[in-house]
């Protein structure tokens, strides 16, 4: 719930912060507390006879990870490895203690992020508000190689062969301090027990780079598929329901896009009456925000695909580890 404070300016240090100080040490020792608790093996740990990979992050807000999730994915299955999704669901309305996710769940119910996995990877995708609960559900109800947890950094309680975090390269961790009063939600020496830090936008030495390609503009009626260059010089309204929209939108500006700016919250879950705009422009969106607008879609309605390239070399680390 601290997380979403989005009037906190996490980058720099001002008055609202310097006031939520205190709320920011009591987040600081809880973490503590709950991190040496399991350290100290007095709170149980779940084993996964099943190898999980943890792609998390120390900071609230958009890092990048649900895309970088999908590379890893289509990698291992290109490797001709099974393999399992699990994922809290944030923003979903279920009530079952796990979900297996498919290809035409509702994401009012099971969550965009999870939606989308299973749309653009052939993960099987479970959901649970305990985490260890949908592992447990992967080994009962399927033969998989390797189970990849989309965040879950912080949930202790899920055992965890592998754990990566995700920066972002160009905010990376604000003004250092935890949340409300910064972005951090973990330690910063979090960072020197995780296997990889995958730098996502730019390059430091000892992490990973990953860049964000876009591909194409895809219709949401018809699939069709138009270069990154098709609405060049046009006025379009420009969706995003994402961590940082205005990432989205800068993107579409550097195609010299005329972006009619129409930011949403983080996970928003869209109303046909939401997009209800002049029929004369285009509406352009993240491939997050389609997965919640195919009920009342129109061909007005394009996203944008995108893909995570990672380093190659990460794999192959990845697959040593593994």
């Amino acid at each position: 719930m601290l997380g979403n404070l989005s009037f906190i300016n996490h980058s720099k240090f001002g008055i609202s912060n310097f006031l939520l100080l205190p709320l920011s040490l009591v987040f600081f020792i809880v973490s503590r507390i709950h991190f040496g608790l399991y350290k100290l093996s007095i709170l149980k740990v779940e084993k996964s006879k099943i190898p999980i990979v943890v792609v998390g992050n120390i900071t609230a807000g958009g890092t990048g990870k649900t895309p970088i999730v999908i590379s890893i994915v289509n990698y291992l299955e290109s490797r001709n490895k099974k393999v399992g999704v699990v994922s809290r669901g944030y923003g979903g309305n279920y009530s079952q203690e796990v979900l297996e996710v498919v290809s035409s769940s509702n994401p009012n119910e099971c969550g965009d992020e999870p939606l989308l996995i299973k749309k653009q990877t052939q993960a099987v995708v479970a959901i649970s508000k305990k985490r260890a609960r949908a592992v447990e559900f992967l080994n009962q109800q399927h033969q998989l190689d390797v189970i990849i947890s989309d965040d879950g950094l912080q949930h202790y309680s899920m055992g965890r062969k592998i754990e990566i975090v995700v920066i972002d390269g160009n905010t990376r961790l604000g003004n250092g301090l935890f949340l409300p009063s910064g972005p951090l939600r973990d330690s910063k020496n979090r960072l020197n027990s995780v296997d990889f830090i995958i730098n996502n936008g730019s390059s430091l030495e000892g992490e990973v780079s990953s860049q964000l390609e876009s591909k194409s503009f895809i219709n949401l009626i018809t699939g069709e598929k138009k270069d990154l260059n098709f609405f060049r010089g046009r006025k379009c309204y420009s969706v995003a329901g994402i961590g940082k929209p205005e990432k989205f939108f800068s993107v579409l500006r550097s195609f010299e896009i005329e972006v009619i700016a129409k930011p949403f919250p983080d996970h928003y879950q869209y109303k046909e009456e939401d997009l209800s705009f002049d029929k004369e422009y285009p509406i352009l969106m993240t491939s997050k925000d389609c997965v919640k607008c195919s009920q009342f879609a129109s061909d007005q309605m394009w996203y944008l695909d995108v893909t995570a390239k990672i380093e190659s070399d990460f794999y192959h680390q990845l697959e040593l580890k593994l």
